[in-house]
């Protein structure tokens, strides 16, 4: 039986009823987004809550987390309730398209572990398929929201499939949200990348792109990998 929760270094996220559960995805946002002088974050489709804790942990921000799914949220709260942050990190059930800045403020930084799978062919567990297909939470509708939400100077990070990122950078300019740092994650030296981390601000500035190799053998962790995961990963 797979364990019901992941131990990190100063906190524990229990999954079990989880739709999707802790992974390396998460973990790798939680601890690239920038987050030094946050003060309020929104964590869209925030699952577990993983992301949010990770946020709290490395800042003294405010964290605001969303997600759809009811028993997703009952969870994230009691993995947040059990942490040294409960009284800085709030889970809610909402649509982050029914949000407003009205009601809930803007945000100097939103991340987010989107739903990214558009094939047609979805599996049996529903509320898995919500999280993993972008059907309920389209890019364009994703980018719309954070638009809404973000301060002027603030930042949006986010964590995609590699051959999505050009498509999404396109999106986001057109909200006028402008890519201001890339770094693609390759699973094993000289592998075409899987993912990519992209953060945006609604300001053009130069960027550089920079790689992140997850694994120099099975098991083997790069430099670079243990020195960005050290601070949450028991045995970095």
């Amino acid at each position: 039986m797979p364990n019901p929760y992941f131990k990190f270094k100063q906190f524990t996220v229990f999954h079990d009823r989880c739709a999707m559960k802790v992974g390396t995805d998460g973990v790798l946002l939680g601890a690239w987004v920038q987050v030094d002088t946050a003060k309020r974050v929104l964590d869209i489709g925030t699952g577990t809550g993983l992301i949010a804790l990770m946020v709290a942990q490395r800042s003294a921000a405010c964290v605001v987390g969303t997600d759809i799914d009811g028993e997703a949220v009952e969870q994230a709260m009691e993995n947040v309730n059990a942490s040294p942050w409960k009284n800085r990190i709030c889970i809610c059930r909402k649509d982050v398209m029914q949000m407003n800045g009205e009601e809930y403020g803007s945000f100097d930084v939103i991340v987010s572990n989107p739903p990214y799978f558009v094939e047609e062919v979805r599996c049996l567990d529903e509320r898995r398929d919500t999280a993993r297909h972008t059907g309920n939470l389209t890019f364009g509708n994703l980018l719309t929201a954070v638009e809404k939400l973000l301060t002027e100077d603030g930042v949006f990070s986010v964590i995609i499939p590699a051959d999505a990122g050009d498509f999404f950078v396109s999106l986001a300019a057109e909200k006028h949200l402008y890519i201001q740092r890339k770094t693609l994650v390759h699973t094993k030296p000289g592998a075409e990348p899987k993912r990519v981390l992209l953060a945006f601000g609604r300001k053009i500035c130069a960027y550089d792109t920079e790689h992140l190799v997850v694994e120099l053998d099975r098991h083997v962790y790069s430099k670079d990998y243990i020195e960005l995961t050290k601070d949450f990963y028991l045995n970095m």
